[in-house]
Formats: C-alpha cells, sequence, structure tokens
C-alpha cells in the first residue's frame, strides 16, 4: 500500500470533485494521506478532512509565502489545533527566496517560531525550501530541529546536502520533478541516498509527474513515482513502495 505524504486536498482546484476523488483513492492503493496546511485556514480545512476521512492526516503550518500576515496569535491557534490527535506534523514551513512573497527576514523568523512549537509538542516538520538551501539548513541546525525530525518537501538541492539532512535525521521528498527529463540534480541524490530516507508525494495538485505532467495531479499517480525511483535506484517497484511506506508511518508515527 501506497503513503501520500504531501498533498493539498484543501485546494480549491478539488472543489468540484473532493470527495469523489478521496474516495476513490483507496480503491488506487493509496493507504496514508498526510495533508498539508499552507496558513492557518488550509491548517483549519486539513483538520476536517483528518476528522471525515480514517486514512487522511493533517500536517498545519503556515507556508513561507503567507508568513507575511502572520501574527502572534496565529501560533496559539496552531497549538490548538495540533491538540487534535491526527495532526501529525508541523507544515508546511520554510523558506522561499524564488518568489520572496513574505520579506526574508519575515520568513526566517517564522520559520523559527514555527520550529519552536513543533519541538514544544514534539511533532516533525514539514519543510519548504527553494533557492533557500544554505539559510534554510542553517536554521534547522541552529535550531535543534533533529530533535522532532522531519521531510525536506520536494527536495531541490545537491546531493552534499541531502547527506547532510540525513545526518540530522531528516527525509527527502521526492515527488513528480523525479519523472522530468531534466531533473538530472534530484536524479543523483535519488541513486545514491539509502532508500531509508525517502518519502514520495505528489504535492497534489501541482507537479504531476509524466505522463500527465501539465494536468491536475492526484495521489494515484504516486505509481509513477515509485516505478521511477525504482528504475534509478535499480531496486523493484515494491520495494520502493514497502519502504517509502515504513518510513513515513516511522516519521509521523502512524501504526
Amino acid at each position: 500500500m501506497i503513503f501520500e505524504s504531501h498533498a493539498h486536498y484543501d485546494d480549491e482546484q478539488f472543489d468540484i470533485d473532493r470527495d469523489t476523488l478521496l474516495e476513490g483513492l483507496t480503491e488506487e492503493g493509496i493507504e496514508y494521506i498526510i495533508n498539508v496546511g499552507a496558513n492557518i485556514k488550509s491548517s483549519y480545512e486539513c483538520v476536517k478532512l483528518a476528522k471525515k476521512y480514517d486514512y487522511i492526516y493533517a500536517a498545519i503550518g503556515v507556508h513561507p509565502h503567507d508568513v507575511k500576515h502572520m501574527k502572534e496569535q496565529d501560533l496559539e491557534s496552531l497549538i490548538g489545533l495540533a491538540s487534535y490527535d491526527k495532526v501529525v506534523a508541523i507544515g508546511e514551513i520554510g523558506l522561499d527566496y524564488y518568489y520572496d512573497f513574505s520579506p526574508r527576514e519575515t520568513q526566517k523568523l517564522w520559520f523559527r517560531e514555527q520550529i519552536k512549537i513543533a519541538k514544544d509538542l514534539e511533532l516533525p516538520i514539514i519543510i519548504h525550501s527553494r533557492d533557500a538551501a544554505k539559510d534554510t539548513f542553517d536554521i534547522i541546525k541552529e535550531s535543534e530541529a533533529k530533535q522532532v525530525g522531519g521531510v525536506v518537501h520536494c527536495y531541490s538541492g545537491s546531493y552534499e546536502m541531502a547527506v547532510e539532512y540525513t545526518k540530522l535525521g531528516f527525509y527527502i521528498g521526492v515527488g513528480g520533478v523525479i519523472t522530468f527529463k531534466n531533473a538530472n540534480k534530484l536524479k543523483e541524490v535519488v541513486k545514491k541516498i539509502p532508500i531509508d530516507n525517502i518519502l514520495i508525494e505528489t504535492d497534489s495538485p501541482y507537479l504531476a509527474p509524466v505522463p500527465n505532467r501539465g494536468k491536475r495531479n492526484d495521489s494515484s499517480n504516486l505509481k509513477y513515482i515509485a516505478q521511477e525511483i525504482s528504475n534509478i535506484k535499480n531496486i523493484s517497484y515494491d520495494d520502493v513502495i514497502n519502504l517509502s511506506n515504513k518510513n513515513a508511518k516511522r516519521l509521523f508515527r502512524i501504526d
């Protein structure tokens, strides 16, 4: 069975058919889904979905795009939401210097503050890092986030940086980009790091893999990601599915 470690089924792109789609995913071999928050509103929606579906769990947090609107009271909201037992991570949190929708110092401030919450609550973190590899890693290291661990979602860094993350006990999130022809850097990472450090994800509705690139993504496409990892690492497809499932259950503490 397949473990979807990162999706956004609260996104408006699913408004027309959300329930129909989610109800059919178990038939596609999906065992669990982590639905990941991007701001306070979507974090509430993630918890609602987790309450509605047995196989959906929630991550709550504020994405770097949205931290420009964040206030101290939002930290209290996150702490309150975390009291629900199916909240299994703080995320997606981190830094995004590609778009810079929030000032960089503001991104750093709220990244650190949300890591503090994760440590207080003893929850792993789901990290967003785009064009901010050094600052992201430095904050994780200085904040001692290794105490709770986590996953670097949609990993886009170097192999050398991936090794440093694994030394801290973090996982590398691999999504549809691995199927793209120009994804040489990510392919190198996947080839060289142990399968025990890899989670598979779609980031639905974004980043659909080949052969569905450009279309709305959903968890049924995880099979293409797993097959590409299988090809790169020269291990069986079933091993990729089973071991990534085991990794995700370990990180998110799901039996």
